[in-house]
């Protein structure tokens, strides 16, 4: 059973960084996409950034220009780089993978909050 396991949320003030990191287990294959979605306190989750095993990016506009997500050099790690943080990135951020480009998403992990102070 694959399992994700994210680190590296906190508190910073706005205009700060984070990087979060995720580290999936359980399997020896190549992860095709794994990514970061974030829920705020209210709200819906939503897609924060993806990246395929092939390197191909996709962001959300908010993450556009402030964001980068990467995959590390050991097999099915990925990280995302958040620079400029704003208040309204306060959430608790979720790394997601699947195999499928064309599926839902088949692994979670527990999530890690990102709280941005003013």
């Amino acid at each position: 059973q694959v399992q994700l396991v994210e680190s590296g949320g906190g508190l910073v003030q706005a205009g700060g960084s984070l990087r979060l990191s995720c580290a999936a287990s359980g399997t020896s294959i190549s992860i095709n996409v794994m990514g970061w979605f974030r829920q705020a306190p209210g709200k819906q989750r939503e897609l924060v950034a993806t990246i395929t095993s092939g390197g191909s990016t996709n962001y959300a506009d908010s993450a556009n220009g402030r964001f980068t997500i990467s995959r590390g050099n050991a097999k099915n790690t990925v990280y995302l780089q958040m620079n400029s943080l704003k208040p309204e990135d306060t959430a608790v951020y979720y790394c997601a993978a699947k195999w499928s480009g064309h599926t839902p998403y088949d692994y979670w992990g527990q999530g890690t909050q990102v709280t941005v102070s003013p």
